[in-house]
């Protein structure tokens, strides 16, 4: 289905052929974009540069990245960090003050929860515009954002902050987001909501900001309670359940087994899904009337989507992270497993077991087990140091520039540079064009899935025809009106990888500005693969349409004529 989605061009002999060798983890980092400027080592530079050669400044000391963020450094910071499990109230009191707050923003880890909290202080009265790396929804007189935590704006003042799983500053791809938020934005009061086991290094990092750190801990709301014996027979089944995996592959298996039953219908969450797709599966688990009563995911419902879950099982302990099969950490579990109980939902208490009874030893002492304490944050350089480093090797590709900074970095004993593997590995393709370095950064930062060949040529095409035309229409490569209901697995999966296309289409749209013009064109078509998507995941149930399935397979395809007749 591919080949006739994605116009057929082949990238170079350093493509994608080459890069999918390897493996890296995902990465992703905010530029300077029109959102907002970051307050960098800009400052310092001018500071030190004044007619000077630039060589006299070590642009690879990394060691106080707290002077890179002048605004919060004129504040004396209010910290209030807000510790505890899954399901104890922590966000809920952060939200209430933010809420109450002449202006603040919201720092998520994900798109969804940025969603929600933008929702939920709108019905609330309070305009809050919604800032994530694909959409950006401005409301009139708007005082309060809710973004993801890359968007973080650290040039703007604020009564009020609040990020959101703080403790991810330790996470090795993604935590130089959350650093740089905790240590920029420019708040009267902060908010971080996270583990507990984050707390030391957060209150080792703000010594040196001159900011007042208070720490309040929670308890959980609800009791969660392991079993002493596993799942058993699948006809063990029963609604409110979420069995979890951690493979694409044994998710539709698993779905396709408890469906084999007779009994129930899964919705199924997964990471590739895209987020609409994720929220409206959520949607029907958490519907009472809905026959879609046991939830199949993997651990991309450890944060993100609110879920009515009795009972958590683990189908496995064990996942692959991209480098080797490994336990699952104490983190990891806890996270996962705090999911089952929710407040104010029909299940009050939590119950989390296994599949496998050789499994319940390490879930049952993971539960009892804290955290490990976090000892690093990550770190990243910005673009301005990026640059003035550049200037010292003019005639190096960026790839050679970002290894070489990265191989002399100094750091400080409590940061860590963010693995950019995923970074590099797109820069070996961009470094063939005719680009200036902040052109290739952008292409570099963007969030394609170089592992995932039709996201990476679509990448790769949309780079080449920038690069010759300074322009790049969807239509030379995207063939509007083509998109069907997948009837197969694989074709699942290809649909996926063009939601990713479309997906990237969007976001370079927001920072090429003119040279991207088919944004609308590209959200439409987006929206239609999440429909498709759906339809697909509707046609795997076991039972015969009822009539008010069919009512909602109708409204699906108006849905989709709708689009199709607006756009083609």
């Amino acid at each position: 289905m591919a080949s006739s989605l994605l116009r057929q061009r082949r990238v170079s002999a350093m493509g994608v052929s080459r890069i999918l060798q390897d493996n890296g983890d995902s990465f992703r980092l905010q530029l300077e974009s029109k959102f907002g400027r970051f307050a960098t080592i800009g400052v310092m530079i001018r500071n030190y540069n004044g007619g000077k050669s630039t060589a006299k400044f070590d642009f690879t000391d990394l060691t106080c990245p707290h002077t890179w963020y002048p605004n919060a450094r004129k504040k004396n910071r209010k910290v209030f960090l807000h510790v505890g499990p899954t399901n104890s109230g922590k966000t809920y009191h952060a939200l209430k003050r933010l809420q109450s707050s002449p202006s603040g923003v919201y720092c998520g880890p994900l798109r969804l929860l940025a969603w929600e909290v933008s929702k939920r202080l709108n019905k609330a009265k309070v305009p809050c515009d919604l800032i994530t790396g694909q959409e950006k929804e401005e409301v009139d007189g708007a005082k309060h954002k809710a973004v993801t935590v890359e968007m973080a704006d650290v040039t703007s003042d604020y009564h009020c902050a609040v990020i959101d799983e703080i403790q991810m500053l330790g996470c090795k791809t993604r935590g130089f987001s959350f650093t740089r938020a905790l240590l920029g934005i420019a708040a009267d009061e902060l908010h971080l909501c996270g583990d507990a086991a984050a707390v030391p290094l957060i209150q080792e990092l703000l010594k040196v900001t001159g900011d007042d750190v208070k720490v309040q801990s929670y308890d959980r709301l609800l009791p969660l309670v392991p079993l002493e014996v596993p799942l058993g027979s699948f006809s063990n089944i029963r609604t409110g359940d979420c069995i979890v995996s951690f493979s694409r592959k044994e998710i539709y298996k698993l779905k396709k087994r408890i469906e084999g039953g007779g009994k129930h219908l899964c919705s199924v969450v997964y990471g590739s899904l895209p987020p609409e797709t994720r929220t409206r599966q959520a949607t029907m688990f958490n519907d009472a009337s809905s026959e879609f009563d046991v939830l199949v995911a993997s651990d991309a419902i450890g944060m993100g989507l609110n879920l009515n879950i009795s009972r958590i099982i683990f189908s496995t302990l064990k996942k692959f992270d991209g480098f080797e099969m490994r336990d699952l950490t104490v983190p990891e579990i806890k996270q996962i497993a705090g999911r089952a109980g929710r407040y104010g939902s029909k299940f009050p208490v939590g119950d989390v077991t296994c599949l496998d009874a050789d499994d319940l030893p390490l879930l049952h002492s993971s539960l009892k087990s804290a955290s490990p304490i976090l000892e690093q944050a990550g770190l990243f350089p910005s673009f301005d140091l990026i640059f003035m480093y550049s200037r010292l090797q003019p005639k190096r590709g960026l790839y050679q520039i970002l290894e070489h900074f990265l191989e002399n970095a100094k750091l400080s004993e409590n940061y860590f540079i963010a693995n950019c593997e995923e970074m590099l590995k797109v820069a070996t393709v961009i470094d063939e064009l005719p680009l200036g370095l902040q052109d290739k950064y952008l292409f570099c930062i963007s969030p394609v899935d170089i592992n995932d060949e039709i996201s990476s040529q679509g990448l790769t095409q949309f780079a080449e025809n920038y690069a010759k035309k300074g322009l790049v229409n969807l239509r030379e490569i995207f063939t509007p009106g083509t998109l069907q209901v997948p009837k197969t697995h694989t074709a699942l999966k290809e649909l996926e990888s063009i939601h990713k296309v479309l997906e990237l289409y969007v976001w370079l749209s927001f920072r090429f500005d003119e040279s991207f013009p088919d944004r609308e064109l590209a959200s439409s078509q987006k929206a239609i693969c999440s429909l498709l998507i759906e339809e697909f995941l509707e046609r795997l149930g076991w039972q015969k349409p009822t009539s008010r399935k069919l009512t909602s397979r109708t409204s699906l395809n108006s849905l989709i004529a709708n689009k199709k007749r607006q756009y083609l």
